[in-house]
C-alpha cells in the first residue's frame, strides 16, 4: 500500500486554499502529505508542485480536489497526467469528478473514458484562464477609458516648477537645469514637463 499525497493550488498569495485542503482532509490526507502552490496554473514550473513530484512513486494515490487545481495548459495537464501514472507508476483521484479515478477498473473501456474526461477537462480549464485574461484585460481597457489612471499618484510639483517649465521651454534652461532647480530627477522633469505639454 502506497502512501496518500494531496495537491492543492491557487493563483495568488492573497487566495485562500481552505477549501482544499479540507476535501483532502476528508479524503484522509495527512497534512505533513499536502503540497500547495500559490501561484498560476499556466505552467509545471512550481516548487511545491516540483516537490511533491520527487516524493510520490509507484503505488501512492494523488487526491486533488479539482483539475484546474492541476494546473491549466491543455498540453502539460496531459502530459503530467502521463508523467504521474505512467512513469511514477501512481494514481490520481479528481475529488470533484469521480470519472477521473485511476484507481477504478483499468480495463480499455475505463480507460479510454477517463482519457476522454481528462481531455475535455483540461480544455476547459485552459479556456477558463484564456477568458480570464481576456476579461482582465477588458475591465482595465474600461477603466482606463473613463480616464482612471493606474500606478502611483504622482507626488505634488515643487514651488516654481511652472517658471522653471516656462523658462526650460524658451530654452533658457538645460533639463539638467531645470532639474537641479525643481530638486528632481531629470527623467521625473522632463516626464512632468511632458505631461504640462
Amino acid at each position: 500500500m502506497g502512501r496518500i499525497y494531496g495537491y492543492a493550488r491557487v493563483s495568488s498569495k492573497d487566495q485562500n486554499e481552505i477549501r482544499q485542503i479540507i476535501a483532502l482532509h476528508e479524503m484522509g490526507v495527512e497534512d505533513e502529505f499536502i503540497y500547495v502552490d500559490k501561484q498560476s496554473g499556466k505552467d509545471f514550473e512550481r516548487k511545491m508542485y516540483k516537490r511533491l513530484m520527487r516524493r510520490i512513486s509507484a503505488g501512492d494515490v494523488l487526491y486533488i480536489k479539482s483539475i484546474d487545481r492541476l494546473g491549466r495548459n491543455y498540453e502539460e495537464i496531459i502530459e503530467q497526467w502521463k508523467f504521474i501514472t505512467k512513469e511514477k507508476k501512481a494514481d490520481i483521484v479528481i475529488i470533484d469528478m469521480p470519472l477521473l479515478d485511476t484507481r477504478r477498473g483499468k480495463d480499455l473501456m475505463d480507460t479510454f473514458l477517463s482519457d476522454i474526461v481528462l481531455a475535455l477537462l483540461s480544455y476547459i480549464s485552459e479556456t477558463e484562464r484564456m477568458n480570464i485574461r481576456m476579461r482582465q484585460a477588458e475591465g482595465i481597457a474600461a477603466v482606463k477609458a473613463r480616464g482612471v489612471r493606474f500606478g502611483r499618484t504622482p507626488s505634488p510639483l515643487p514651488a516654481g516648477f511652472a517658471e522653471v517649465y516656462r523658462r526650460y521651454k524658451r530654452k533658457e534652461l538645460t533639463v539638467t537645469e531645470a532639474a537641479m532647480l525643481c530638486n528632481m530627477p531629470r527623467t521625473t522633469f522632463f516626464d512632468r514637463a511632458s505631461r504640462m505639454e
